[in-house]
């Protein structure tokens, strides 16, 4: 059968990928074709947009080349279209995607399947119209998910969390402390890792802050996890003359071999967790009280931003927003972590989030469903 998969960000190129690689394990006669990158490309088929074109973030970045964007939409209809595949399947990416989802479903009527369904339940909930109209299959990697989804009168399956395969399967998964330290010519001294994100916005308001908070504790080093495509002028520019050091393309090897961690509010959380490593997790905005505010209502659907506090539907982690998130209050909450008591607390909780995340094989239940689902349509 033919596939055409839809995926506008790394993340969504990771997780195609390992569908892709799991259709291809049930149907032998697999024909891929995809706006996605290097990683869909090397499962083969045809790479038709790469994501770096459709790299736009925020609403100022998305207006000003909304020419564009239109026009990778345009283009990604018209070749789907040509190419009339079996299934249409969307990996993530909402804004784009479920225009696309429109158009395949109303236009072509072929079958659409959705792997990662947008989080709504955080903001814009109003898509739940867009996604009962023209979505026929929402498969889901967060457990809450399906509940929330049934409260607004539509069907998800949980087919588990991409990220739990990820990680177990990682390389240097048994590496020792000795081992990393030696590799990385760091000094052998306990690490406190420094997840300051992966765009340029993210690092300029996180980490300084993280420093800040953690420079204190002389007994510890700092290291932070180097982000792709980030040069390493922008992290020299923020640490200065500061014996804190960046490790590129290292960060679940940082995360195994770290005491503590300071991390970003996004996946990096879960990925703490399923690691095992005790986290703060820090998120800054500008504008503090008044921007946090706004951000209690938009988000007033949910109770945490991390992923960890919400599969766990309990705070797990603290979580530092916004004003809160200050050299003071982090450095206490860092301290705190330390602890043999609080980690223990913390190693209980990240217990029960990976009971709830259900164990490995997200990708091989969703290519199952996408299979079976396909071909069925077309008998």
């Amino acid at each position: 059968m033919k596939y055409y998969l839809v995926a506008g960000e790394a993340s969504g190129d990771l997780h195609a990928s390992r569908l892709m690689h799991e259709i291809k394990q049930l149907d032998k006669e697999a024909d891929f074709r995809f706006f996605g990158g290097d990683l869909m490309q090397a499962e083969g088929g045809v790479l038709v947009r790469h994501y770096r074109d459709m790299a736009f973030m925020g609403f100022i970045d998305v207006a000003r080349n909304l020419g564009t964007i239109m026009n990778l939409m345009e283009e990604c209809r018209r070749d789907i279209r040509l190419y009339a595949p079996d299934a249409v399947i969307l990996v993530d990416y909402p804004g784009f995607n479920l225009k696309i989802a429109r158009y395949v479903k109303e236009t072509l009527g072929i079958k659409v399947h959705y792997y990662i369904a947008p989080k709504i339940w955080a903001w814009k909930e109003y898509r739940i119209k867009s996604i009962k109209r023209y979505v026929d299959f929402m498969y889901s990697i967060l457990p809450f998910e399906p509940d929330y989804f049934a409260r607004l009168g539509y069907k998800v399956d949980y087919v588990g969390n991409p990220t739990v395969d990820e990680l177990l399967v990682r390389p240097y998964a048994d590496e020792t402390f000795d081992d990393f330290v030696r590799d990385n010519s760091l000094p052998s001294k306990p690490i406190i890792a420094l997840v300051s994100g992966s765009r340029v916005g993210e690092i300029k308001g996180s980490l300084p802050r993280m420093i800040e908070s953690a420079r204190h504790l002389t007994d510890y080093q700092l290291v932070v996890a180097g982000a792709p495509g980030i040069s390493p002028l922008l992290y020299a520019s923020i640490i200065g003359d500061l014996p804190v050091v960046v490790l590129y393309g290292k960060t679940h090897r940082l995360m195994k071999q770290a005491t503590a961690a300071l991390v970003t509010s996004g996946t990096a959380t879960l990925e703490a967790a399923v690691i095992g490593v005790p986290q703060v997790v820090c998120y800054h905005v500008f504008g503090g009280r008044v921007t946090h505010k706004i951000f209690e209502y938009v988000l007033r659907n949910i109770s945490y931003v991390s992923l960890v506090n919400l599969i766990a539907d309990r705070p797990v982690v603290k979580e530092l927003l916004a004003h809160h998130f200050n050299p003071r209050d982090t450095r206490r909450e860092l301290e705190r972590i330390l602890r043999p008591d609080v980690r223990a607390e913390m190693s209980e909780g990240y217990a029960e989030v990976m009971r709830r995340l259900g164990g490995t094989g997200a990708a091989r239940r969703a290519a199952a469903l996408v299979v079976e689902r396909a071909g069925r349509h077309n008998f």
